[in-house]
């Protein structure tokens, strides 16, 4: 895998997570948000890395 396929990747999951951590909010859910905040977390992490800017992607700016 290339760095862009990783990107892609990374970035079709980190939006996923960003959908459900909202789900999550709504719906009040407080465990499973706490979870998927781990993933996003992780995700936010490897995309910086691999300097992607999460300007526009982010949604919850944590």
């Amino acid at each position: 895998m290339n760095n862009g396929e990783i990107i892609k990747s990374s970035l079709e999951d980190f939006a996923k997570v960003q959908r459900r951590m909202f789900l999550a909010r709504k719906e009040n859910a407080p465990e499973t948000y706490a979870d998927l905040k781990k993933d996003y977390i992780l995700l936010k992490a490897l995309l910086n890395s691999l300097g992607v800017n999460l300007t526009e992607v982010d949604e919850i700016k944590e």
